[in-house]
């Protein structure tokens, strides 16, 4: 089952086990920068580590810097960030890095990407199919957003 999320901070600890992490897959889309937002907000008012995720691309580390500082102005000093920019497909990289119990993985969609997306499929849909529950999926918000709110 995929979890589309629709609601504030409370119900997002809730999802979060006891110790767990929060790991969330980084690009560049609307929906990555918005998802970016929410695992920054969750990890920062959990007190959880964030893991963020590029699987592998020339510059990786580069692109997820960028879109630390597109989505929040930059890395947070205040939650413990890893950036992990490992080789493969991002959809069985994503789901290795949130296999840990009480791990919350947080990815985000964009509609329609066409070709992209009948090219290499939907991230998004492989990690909620292989994780249930444990993958929470954020659409892109609007301009101007508040980032501890998810789009709807």
């Amino acid at each position: 089952m995929t979890a589309v999320v629709t609601s504030g901070v409370r119900q997002r600890h809730a999802a979060l086990g006891a110790g767990g992490r929060v790991i969330v897959g980084v690009d560049d889309s609307p929906g990555g920068l918005t998802a970016l937002r929410w695992a920054v907000e969750l990890a920062r008012s959990a007190n959880a580590p964030l893991v963020a995720v590029r699987v592998w691309a020339l510059s990786a580390a580069r692109l997820v810097r960028q879109a630390f500082r597109t989505a929040v102005g930059g890395i947070p000093g205040d939650v413990d960030v890893t950036i992990e920019t490992p080789e493969g497909s991002p959809g069985p990289v994503l789901t290795r890095f949130a296999s840990a119990s009480g791990d919350l993985l947080v990815v985000g969609t964009t509609p329609s990407h066409g070709l992209k997306r009948a090219v290499h499929g939907s991230v998004s849909a492989y990690c909620s199919a292989h994780l249930p529950g444990q993958a929470w999926v954020i659409g892109a918000g609007p301009p101007g957003q508040n980032p501890a709110e998810p789009a709807a």
